[in-house]
C-alpha cells in the first residue's frame, strides 16, 4: 500500500536562480496525481527533491514520520527504497539487456539468490507486456518498450511511491494512452502512490486522482481533478484547455503589456469544456483511491461543465455510477461495458505483444 507525501514550505534555488518556493501540498497515499506546469517551472526537480536526489533550500518533505531534507545518509539511503522511479528516458544501461536492467536494483540492494531474482523480474516485465523482450538491448527496442522497461525496473523492489517522470516524452499519441493504461492498472494492482510529471494534457484530464499546477516559482493549486478541471483561476483554465489566452507566453510569462493588450481587446478565454470520464482499469475494477464521478463537484457545490462525465457512447457516469458499482460487487450483474473495453475511457482489450513495437 502506498505512503502519503506531505510537503511543507519547501523552496528551492540555483544560486540567485529561485525554482520555486513555499511549495505546501499533501499527495494522497494510494492514489495517482499528476504535476503539470510549463516548461522550466522546475517539476523534475520537485521530483528530485522528493526522492533525496536535490536538498531544498528550506521546508520539510514528510514520508510517515521521516523529514527527508533532515535525515543522515544512511536513513536517507533507507528511505529511498520506499520509491521507484521512471526516468524521462527510461536511464536503461544501454550495455545490458532489459532483464539485466530490471534486474540491476535486486543485485544491488538485496541479498536475493539469482532464482529469486529471476522469479520477481519476470513478474515485472509481466505486469508491463515485456515478456518475451527480456533478452532484447535498449537499442534494439522502441521508445515505448523503453518506458515500460524503466517502469518495470522501478516497481522491482515493490516500492510504496513511484515518481514518473514525463511518461510520454518522445512517444506518439497511441503508446502514450497505452502506457497511461499500464500506469492505471498497476495503481489497483500494488496500491503505490503515484506521482507524474506531465505535459500531455489528455493524461492530465483523464488519468489523475489529483492535479498540481507550478507557475512562476509558486504551486497555484492542488487538489482534486475535478476541482482543477472546473476551476476558473486563469493558469489553470489556460494550461489544461491549451489555451493562448491567459498569463502563460511563449517566456514563462506574458509581460505585462501583452496582458494589457489582450484585455483591451476582449478576448473570451471560452466556455470550460467538458470534464471527461475517468480512465478505469482494463479489467473494470475499482481503484482503492478513485472517486465517484461528480462527488468533489457536489460536495462542494460546483456545477461542471455542460455535458462532463459523458462518454463516448452518451451515459452519463454520474449517473451511471452506482449501478456500475453494484455490478461490479461480488455477486453483481453484468459490469456496463462498451464497445472497447470497461467504462470509460476504451482502453484496449489485449495488452501489445512485446515485440510489437509499442
Amino acid at each position: 500500500m502506498g505512503v502519503e507525501i506531505r510537503v511543507e514550505g519547501l523552496t528551492k534555488s540555483f544560486g540567485r536562480q529561485t525554482i520555486w518556493q513555499d511549495v505546501s501540498l499533501t499527495v494522497p497515499a494510494g492514489e495517482i496525481s499528476v504535476l503539470l506546469g510549463p516548461s522550466g517551472t522546475g517539476k523534475s526537480v520537485f521530483l528530485k527533491s522528493l526522492v533525496g536526489l536535490l536538498k531544498p533550500d528550506r521546508g520539510h518533505i514528510w514520508i510517515g514520520d521521516r523529514d527527508l531534507p533532515k535525515l543522515r545518509e544512511s536513513k536517507l539511503y533507507e528511505t529511498r527504497k520506499l520509491f521507484g522511479v521512471l526516468f524521462q528516458d527510461g536511464a536503461l544501461f544501454g550495455s545490458m539487456n532489459l532483464f539485466d536492467n530490471v534486474a540491476f536494483p535486486l543485485r544491488e540492494h538485496t541479498r536475493k539468490t539469482e532464482s529469486a531474482v529471476k522469479r520477481i523480474v519476470m513478474e515485472k516485465l509481466e505486469l508491463v507486456g515485456l515478456i518475451g523482450a527480456e533478452k532484447k538491448l535498449p537499442g534494439e527496442i522502441s521508445g515505448g518498450m523503453k518506458k515500460r522497461a524503466g517502469l518495470a525496473r522501478a516497481l522491482v523492489l515493490d516500492p510504496e511511491i513511484l515518481l514518473v517522470d514525463e511518461p510520454d516524452s518522445g512517444l506518439d499519441p497511441v503508446r502514450t494512452a497505452l502506457l497511461n493504461q499500464t500506469m492505471v492498472d498497476l495503481n489497483a494492482e500494488i496500491g503505490a502512490t503515484f506521482l507524474i510529471v506531465t505535459h500531455d494534457i489528455n493524461t492530465a484530464r483523464t488519468v489523475p486522482d489529483n492535479i498540481g499546477l507550478l507557475f512562476l516559482r509558486k504551486l497555484v493549486m492542488f487538489g482534486p481533478r475535478e476541482m482543477l478541471l472546473s476551476s476558473e483561476e486563469p493558469v489553470v483554465r489556460q494550461f489544461l484547455n491549451a489555451r493562448t489566452v491567459g498569463p502563460i507566453g511563449m517566456s514563462e510569462e506574458k509581460d505585462l503589456s501583452e496582458l494589457e493588450a489582450e484585455a483591451k481587446l476582449g478576448h473570451d478565454p471560452g466556455k470550460l469544456p467538458p470534464i471527461p470520464p475517468q480512465l478505469m482499469t482494463s479489467d473494470g475494477r475499482i481503484r482503492a483511491g478513485q472517486h465517484a464521478p461528480g462527488a468533489w463537484c457536489a460536495a462542494h457545490g460546483v456545477t461542471p461543465p455542460p455535458s462532463s462525465f459523458v462518454d463516448d457512447l452518451g451515459r452519463n457516469w454520474v449517473q451511471e455510477w452506482p449501478r456500475y458499482v453494484a455490478s461490479m460487487a461480488p455477486g453483481g450483474g453484468p459490469a456496463l461495458r462498451g464497445p472497447g473495453g470497461y467504462f470509460p475511457g476504451s482502453p484496449p482489450t489485449e495488452r501489445p505483444e512485446a515485440g510489437a513495437g509499442h
